[in-house]
């Protein structure tokens, strides 16, 4: 005898409003990442690198903005941040004010696809098909540039599209950046040739992690690079991973830290390292995370070898 239609479909929604329920509160579960990255040369001090992606951030989100600003108690060195800030038209105080003590930081920064245009509803279920190249350019502007105006003030380096240098503590890094290569507006002949031989670190910033950057910076010798954008594939199977990094990276490296080109190892020429943060936010309109928690990562750079 089949079994009674009514109670399976119970059933069947419970299950269904259990597992929304985790994956909406998954997004409020922040957690710190923490790794190491032997980068330096012999003979230089330890630098501490809080790498912030994908924040999304929208005026309402008080837990999150309040557990970005207590980062600064980990006292980094250096700030990378990877992009995709906003979520709103509202959002740049608001950002600014979540950043608190982390501007007096030293830091660098790059833009990505939510900086510069307002989130729609989309069908999630495209992010699982092929790529079809279609972006969505067309929904309001953000007003990104008076985020740059409050990120240089607080004085970031903004590499969009160009290279620079800092110098923290006694270490001199040389950085090469990119805009949104999801968007396609990264220059990449503006920032093309060997990196700065005379820096004791190169690293290279972009938002997201398109292949053909990771190929270029990895080739120009920089010594790590450092991107965002894949939500650390946001929706995971556990035990599989990432189903999806919304570019051509492939899903295994979605998050975390690893080599570029992936089968090569320290020491290999035209290779480096490349730590991807699985992000801090999400749309709002898909507020959702399942086995992948949002994230916040601090590297310790350390001598190589």
């Amino acid at each position: 005898m089949a079994p009674p239609v009514a109670p399976l479909l119970a059933s069947t929604a419970l299950g269904g409003l259990a597992v929304t329920a985790y994956a909406v509160a998954e997004t409020r579960r922040f957690v710190l990442r923490e790794a190491t990255l032997p980068v330096l040369p012999a003979g230089h001090g330890r630098l501490r690198v809080l790498h912030l992606s994908d924040l999304h951030v929208t005026p309402g989100q008080r837990r999150k903005q309040a557990w970005v600003r207590d980062l600064s108690r980990l006292r980094p060195d250096l700030v990378v941040n990877t992009g995709d800030n906003l979520a709103h038209r509202e959002s740049v105080p608001v950002v600014l004010e979540t950043f608190g003590d982390l501007l007096d930081v030293p830091g660098v920064f790059v833009f990505g696809s939510n900086d510069y245009f307002s989130p729609t509803l989309r069908n999630p279920v495209r992010y699982l098909l092929p790529d079809d190249g279609t972006r969505h350019v067309d929904s309001a502007p953000l007003p990104y540039e008076d985020l740059r105006r409050g990120l240089k003030e607080a004085g970031w380096l903004d590499l969009t599209n160009r290279r620079d240098s800092l110098k923290v503590g006694g270490t001199t890094l040389a950085f090469a950046g990119v805009d949104d290569p999801h968007l396609e507006y990264d220059d990449l002949d503006a920032i093309a040739g060997p990196a700065d031989p005379t820096a004791d670190l190169r690293v290279g910033v972009a938002h997201a992690p398109y292949l053909r950057v990771l190929d270029q910076l990895a080739g120009d010798g920089y010594d790590a690079i450092f991107a965002g954008h894949t939500h650390g594939g946001q929706v995971c199977v556990p035990g599989v991973g990432a189903l999806t990094t919304n570019c051509d990276l492939e899903p295994a490296r979605a998050k975390g830290l690893h080599r570029h080109p992936a089968d090569s190892r320290p020491g290999d020429p035209q290779s480096s390292w490349l730590h991807v943060s699985a992000g801090l936010g999400t749309s709002p309109y898909a507020p959702i995370r399942v086995a992948c928690r949002p994230e916040a990562t601090l590297l310790t750079l350390t001598e190589r070898g």
